[in-house]
């Protein structure tokens, strides 16, 4: 579409105003009218339940019992399927995420469940494993509280700077995607293969002048850098301002809404970012972009236990 269209709360509730609504829409993005086994894959011998097991399919390959649920973030979920696509509309518009406190409030259900369902759409929101190409700009950040914040159980004892705080590394291709991706330490061994996995080698990459960035030419055809620390933001066409202005959202998002993010979880903060940048909050229409995160959604799964282990 040529002009982006947004889509006000009360015009979603208008779409969505009940369970039984958002139940049909899915089964429409999920299936086009073909309802698939997700246990089998037929969709040949599939019968649908009426009366009050509406919504509930049965296979007459395999004998299981499915719904448009099954093997999806939303699997053994019992909030209803409105308030699903609600929260998917929040995390989809908020810039800098909607914390489980708010959303808890926003839908009206406990701040555990609220905290288990962003978790679920968090991981439906990444990462998109395509390449990057043409010009791509690359930087390092770190997240983390400082030290003197922390309380004295929880300080981390020795080093300063990035001691506690977790590595990031982004990617941004110039006029294209964002990717974020968590990594262990910023050392030219770690950093290095990652970014081969993530930009074509016919790239141009721009990075600053951190040494772990020194054997890119390895992996890519042609890297250019900036001196920061002689203050050289811009040369000709190289700079990091784009990844930088990633930061920025980013780490606003993070104080500012939800104030403590785990090195256990950060991986699915970041990408939750990373997909709303992609999608773009003023270029594609509302709708497209719910449309597109619903449509993700049933590629995913993940249980309560294998968050809180």
């Amino acid at each position: 579409m040529s002009t982006s269209k947004t889509l006000s709360t009360f015009q979603l509730m208008q779409i969505f105003p009940t369970s039984e609504s958002a139940r049909v829409y899915l089964e429409s993005r999920r299936w086009k009218g073909k309802p698939t086994c997700p246990h089998c894959q037929d969709e040949t011998k599939v019968i649908s339940r009426g009366g009050k097991r509406l919504g509930y399919f049965r296979c007459r390959i395999c004998e299981e019992e499915f719904t448009v649920r099954t093997g999806t973030i939303f699997e053994r979920s019992h909030v209803p399927l409105h308030k699903w696509l609600y929260a998917m509309y929040l995390v989809v518009t908020a810039r800098k995420g909607v914390s489980s406190l708010q959303m808890s409030k926003e839908i009206g259900v406990t701040q555990k469940t609220s905290w288990f369902m962003l978790q679920r759409l968090r991981e439906a929101c990444g990462p998109d494993f395509s390449k990057l190409r043409g010009i791509v700009e690359i930087d390092e950040t770190y997240i983390g509280g400082l030290e003197k914040n922390k309380h004295e159980t929880k300080k981390h004892k020795a080093g300063t700077g990035t001691v506690g705080k977790q590595a990031l590394l982004g990617m941004r291709q110039r006029g294209g995607k964002v990717v974020v991706h968590p990594v262990p330490e910023a050392t030219g061994a770690i950093l290095v293969p990652t970014i081969a996995q993530h930009v074509e080698l016919d790239s141009v990459v721009c990075t600053d002048e951190h040494g772990a960035y020194r054997s890119l030419k390895h992996v890519v055809s042609h890297h250019e850098s900036v001196k920061h620390t002689q203050k050289e933001w811009t040369k000709g066409f190289v700079h990091t301002n784009g990844i930088e202005s990633v930061w920025a959202v980013l780490k606003r998002g993070i104080h500012g809404t939800f104030h403590h993010v785990s090195h256990k979880h950060i991986g699915r903060y970041a990408n939750e970012f990373a997909f709303r940048l992609n999608e773009g909050n003023v270029v594609h229409d509302t709708q497209d972009r719910l449309d597109h995160f619903v449509d993700r959604a049933f590629q995913h799964h993940i249980t309560y236990a294998s968050l809180t282990a």
